[in-house]
């Protein structure tokens, strides 16, 4: 090769190189109003779910002492245990059920009202429950407990259909996973935060149960707070509205007067294609019945339905008597769940700084694959946990291993694929399809699951392996990677059905579906 061409290769390879770097998607650290506003929604919103999951464990034992007191006093007799017992599992599953019908209005409510109008209305709901469960044992009305709870079943079933899809619109394409793994975050925190103030040196007293249940008000005073000051979705307000000065003002707002044409651009070819088909919120019937987005919905069904059953809730069930054969005493078992808790709320801040460079199907494949391998494990241990000591320990490393497996993938990529994988005009509807799935999958699991326990014991976890590993597969060879593509480009995917050619190897994408359904 000549000197002059050597030369010209030399001057055009920094140029390649610069190219290459200008059309690189940069990951972009949101700014402060975007961060403020992802919290305003979060903790009013999946903070709850995750709050009231756990907080109603430490007072167990009151409560039931509460209810036996008042039957004592009204018919002058103690309750019969099975009566208790009913009483106290209503009290639990009253959650589930209104949790149910919350998911199925939620969906509703956010093209009704707003992604922001619903979440502000919905604390309506939280605040009257903790009035009610606050003024159980002064009243002496333990019925007010199963009334509350139920209502904050429906504000949670709101709060995860609306708040997630507040999350993602306002977020830039880049870090549209790192902002949708708010909600798993949110979720993981509450749970925690519950753990931590169930303890006896906070609110896990029996003069203080009551308090600790009204405390369910903090989140909903802080969120009707904040959330006001800050934007509607700018998506909500562009394509469902028409509000093109409002969209504008509110992207500026949010990413910052510098990056927000990008977005908007984006938008308006959304918009366009949804005016083209006509565009119409979805219900979620006209949603089953459209043949073209069938691959989607059998997506979402799958890993929300495999969401709880895959194990996690057998693995904080068994989680107690391992801790106990490790040699854990038993008044020191609360702060044993409290690392749970707090493993899983670490993780899924580790989930949300790894999703935008592994991307979601390397996260979500793997998560269940290494709780394939920990259900193996975990069942071998426990079945030879007296042959050596060594086995409790290998069985509570089993416990955490799990739980960060699933905290890494499903705990909080599935929330976030079950938005990407939807247009503007049949998300909401999606997500009440998917949240009655996943509370369907909850109350059947939490139903069943003792019997399970009872029939197989630890052998249990190999049907779990077996629900993991399907689900494995399925992802590896029919979900797409989302990750830095629009919704109109994953949209596609699915339409086409072929592999196409995605943004190098920071959007490339290979489309699976190659088949009819």
């Amino acid at each position: 090769m000549s000197k002059k061409n050597l030369e010209n290769n030399y001057e055009y390879t920094p140029l390649l190189i610069k190219e290459a770097e200008e059309t690189k998607p940069a990951l972009k650290v949101p700014n402060k109003i975007l961060l403020l506003a992802t919290f305003a929604a979060g903790i009013g919103g999946t903070f709850q779910y995750g709050y009231n999951v756990s907080v109603i464990n430490a007072p167990t034992k009151y409560v039931q002492s509460f209810i036996n007191q008042t039957w004592i006093e009204r018919y002058q007799s103690n309750i019969a245990p099975g009566v208790l017992t009913l009483m106290w599992s209503t009290i639990v599953s009253i959650f589930t059920l209104g949790g149910l019908i919350g998911v199925s209005v939620g969906g509703t409510l956010s093209i009704k009202l707003g992604r922001k109008g619903a979440m502000l209305i919905n604390n309506v709901f939280a605040m009257a429950a903790a009035l009610m469960m606050g003024l159980s044992y002064p009243t002496g009305i333990f019925e007010l407990i199963i009334l509350g709870r139920f209502l904050i079943g429906l504000n949670s079933g709101i709060g995860l259909c609306v708040q997630p899809l507040y999350l993602v619109e306002i977020a830039p394409t880049s870090i549209r996973g790192l902002m949708g793994m708010g909600t798993s975050v949110f979720v993981t925190g509450g749970i925690f935060t519950g753990q931590v103030m169930g303890l006896k040196e906070l609110l896990g007293k029996e003069e203080t149960w009551p308090i600790l249940l009204a405390t369910i008000c903090i989140p909903a005073v802080m969120q009707l707070l904040m959330l006001p000051w800050f934007p509607e979705s700018p998506r909500f307000l562009l394509i469902d509205r028409g509000d093109y000065e409002g969209c504008k003002k509110a992207l500026k707002q949010l990413h910052g007067a510098a990056d927000w044409e990008a977005e908007m651009e984006d938008m308006e070819k959304e918009k366009n294609n949804l005016e083209q088909e006509g565009f119409q919120a979805k219900k979620p019937w006209e949603l089953l019945a459209d043949r073209s987005i069938r691959w989607q919905l059998l997506t979402i069904v799958l890993l929300n339905s495999a969401q709880q059953l895959n194990g996690i809730n057998a693995i904080y069930f068994y989680a107690d008597y391992v801790f106990a054969q490790a040699g854990i005493p038993n008044e020191r078992r609360p702060y044993a769940a409290v690392g749970t808790g707090a493993c899983e709320c670490i993780t899924a801040l580790t989930c949300g700084l790894l999703i935008e460079h592994l991307g979601r199907k390397v996260l979500i494949t793997g998560g269940y694959t290494l709780m394939s391998i920990c259900c193996i494990l975990f069942t071998l241990t426990i079945t030879f946990q007296e042959i050596s000591p060594v086995f409790p320990y290998l069985s509570m490393a089993c416990v955490f291993a799990f739980i960060l497996s699933f905290g890494l993938g499903p705990g909080g990529v599935t929330n976030i694929l079950t938005m990407e994988l939807f247009t503007q005009n049949a998300r909401p509807a999606a997500y009440m399809i998917a949240g009655s799935i996943n509370w369907i999958s909850f109350f059947f699991i939490s139903m069943i699951f003792p019997f399970i326990v009872l029939g197989l014991k630890q052998y249990c976890f190999l049907v779990f392996m077996a629900i993991c590993t399907l689900v494995a597969l399925y992802i590896f060879f029919v979900i797409p990677e989302t990750k830095n593509k629009t919704f109109l480009e994953i949209q596609n995917e699915f339409k086409t059905g072929r592999k196409k050619k995605g943004r190098g190897t920071n959007g490339s994408g290979i489309t699976l579906l190659s088949t009819s359904m």
